[in-house]
């Protein structure tokens, strides 16, 4: 699933597909800490990587689709 999550990421033409590759990708990583007995650290990439950092980055991106559609 990270893998192919990652390959989306970079193939992906829409921000918003690539966005949730992004966030299937940290929470596939979150998983794979808690497979490796480090459940503070599996906690912290969930909520960092898949819930702050994709909503900074949906908020980015909307921002950015919204001024360039002002131009």
């Amino acid at each position: 699933i990270m893998l192919v999550s990652a390959l989306g990421i970079f193939f992906l033409r829409d921000l918003m597909a690539a966005l949730v590759a992004f966030s299937v990708l940290s929470l596939g990583l979150s998983v794979l800490f808690v497979i490796l007995r480090a459940p503070d650290v599996a906690m912290t990439e969930a909520a960092v990587g898949a819930g702050l950092g994709s909503l900074l980055f949906a908020l980015a991106i909307r921002r950015i689709t919204t001024d360039t559609l002002d131009d």
